[in-house]
């Protein structure tokens, strides 16, 4: 038994020098047990993920790990624990993660379109910032009121925990804009969005632009954002976003950030009570230029 055994052992190791040469004997890990995916049931996997359940067919508007190990089973007879798929998944680079909102009335390819930012701000960089470097600005408001939301938070499994939330209708509307190249901001908290509302937020902003430069202010087409009658100070073009496409905004992340942070799970006691955390909120966020950026910046932006 003994002798057949160091034979068994010589063998294997002149097939492991046949294979790899000299490194071939050297001790390695076991190669344990093959994957059940394979290379094309992952790749079907992938496609299948990014372009989301059919209801008619999968009988499900979202997938969750439960649908995807029903699938691979009616596709592949491939059967995987939880567990295991959710390794997959992770190496795949998948995350469970909040889509973006899209309206459902945006034209297909205007937010594309409008995403060749050089060629929209080619006018501006000839006439009013002629010889000037430009500042990109993003605007918008948000209604923060006494009808707040709750966000997530850790709680315990199997059960769910309680948060504040006021019924009452009392908010003020935070007018915020942010320069994520320069991690920098500007805001007013005022009772209502109008014209004369935004020509005070104009001004504020264009305090904050660089001396010698100009501020490109890239906003929605609300109402008051295109009235004629709001004077726009002269370091300052305003360029309208296409229509229902707020997720271009990073304004609108900045907004959640905000809200997830410091102004959910919470009552206010009053308008004054609002005002000061809108303030609170604000001078916050702006204190750390790095949260700026990291929200702010898209690389379509500064793409020469």
């Amino acid at each position: 038994m003994r002798h057949g055994f160091r034979l068994q052992t010589v063998r294997d190791c002149v097939l492991r020098f046949n294979d790899a040469g000299p490194t071939g004997l050297l001790t390695g890990k076991a190669p344990g047990p093959q994957p059940r995916l394979a290379e094309h049931h992952r790749a079907e996997l992938r496609q299948v993920i990014e372009a989301g359940p059919i209801p008619a067919a999968h009988g499900v508007a979202r997938w969750r790990i439960a649908d995807l190990l029903r699938w691979l089973w009616d596709e592949f007879r491939v059967s995987l624990s939880k567990q295991t798929l959710g390794r997959e998944l992770r190496a795949l680079g998948f995350r469970k993660l909040s889509p973006r909102p899209r309206h459902h009335a945006r034209g297909p390819d205007a937010a594309e379109a409008f995403k060749n930012l050089p060629a929209q701000l080619a006018p501006v960089a000839a006439h009013e910032a002629a010889g000037k470097p430009i500042e990109i600005c993003w605007q918008d408001e948000a209604r923060i009121g006494q009808k707040n939301k709750v966000t997530r938070r850790w709680a315990r499994r199997g059960g769910r925990s309680a948060a504040p939330h006021d019924q009452r209708t009392r908010s003020a509307h935070l007018c915020g804009a942010i320069c994520p190249a320069r991690g920098k901001g500007a805001a007013l908290v005022l009772p209502r969005r109008t014209s004369e509302a935004m020509a005070l937020h104009l001004e504020e902003i264009s305090r904050t632009v660089i001396s010698g430069a100009h501020a490109v202010v890239l906003l929605d087409q609300a109402g008051w954002h295109t009235s004629a009658k709001r004077p726009i100070p002269g370091n300052i073009t305003l360029l309208p976003l296409p229509p229902k496409s707020p997720e271009l905004n990073p304004v609108e992340n900045t907004w959640q950030y905000m809200r997830d942070d410091w102004l959910s799970n919470r009552v206010f006691a009053s308008c004054q009570d609002i005002l000061d955390h809108c303030r609170f909120a604000w001078n916050t966020l702006v204190e750390q230029p790095w949260t700026i950026m990291s929200i702010g910046l898209r690389d379509w932006v500064h793409r020469s």
